[in-house]
């Protein structure tokens, strides 16, 4: 059976870690409650499972874990601990034009505004366009479906970023 590194840190360490994968703090608190895990489908499927298991308010906290995109300026000021992956994540942002990213932080405060919280993405391979578009669409949802699906990219989120942790 390979290691799983998760399991070699101090609980401290393994709190750090994981607060970079998600910064709600009952997401956090479920997964230390299951370590140690016998292999990377365990954490995958109990990160899940304490995710799902989790209401607005944590959502909101792990919406807050994450700079806007778009909003690069934030990766290394508000958000230092996690600017490297969100970065790595917004990637498609750093090829985008000025139109574009007029456009995402203009419709970036009006989501905000709308909702309450952030536009949350899985970022990871979309374009500035992509993200854009997706923006578009997503701004005339209702707020409780739009949560559920920022809560849905949230845990698309957090997997990618346990796959490089583990």
């Amino acid at each position: 059976m390979k290691s799983i590194k998760l399991n070699t840190l101090t609980k401290t360490q393994a709190q750090q870690a994981l607060m970079h994968c998600c910064a709600a703090p009952n997401w956090v608190a479920g997964m230390l409650k299951a370590l140690p895990f016998e292999n990377k489908q365990q954490v995958f499927e109990c990160a899940q499972n304490v995710w799902e298991g989790l209401t607005e308010p944590d959502y909101l906290a792990a919406f807050e874990g994450h700079p806007q995109i778009g909003d690069l300026s934030t990766l290394s000021k508000k958000y230092a601990a996690t600017a490297q992956k969100a970065g790595h994540e917004q990637a498609g942002m750093n090829k985008a034009n000025a139109q574009t990213l007029q456009t995402m932080i203009a419709l970036n405060k009006q989501y905000l505004t709308k909702f309450g919280f952030i536009f949350i993405v899985c970022a990871s391979g979309k374009t500035a366009e992509q993200m854009l578009t997706l923006l578009e669409q997503r701004i005339n949802n209702t707020r409780i479906t739009e949560l559920n699906i920022a809560a849905n990219e949230q845990a698309k989120i957090t997997k990618i970023r346990l796959e490089a942790l583990l």
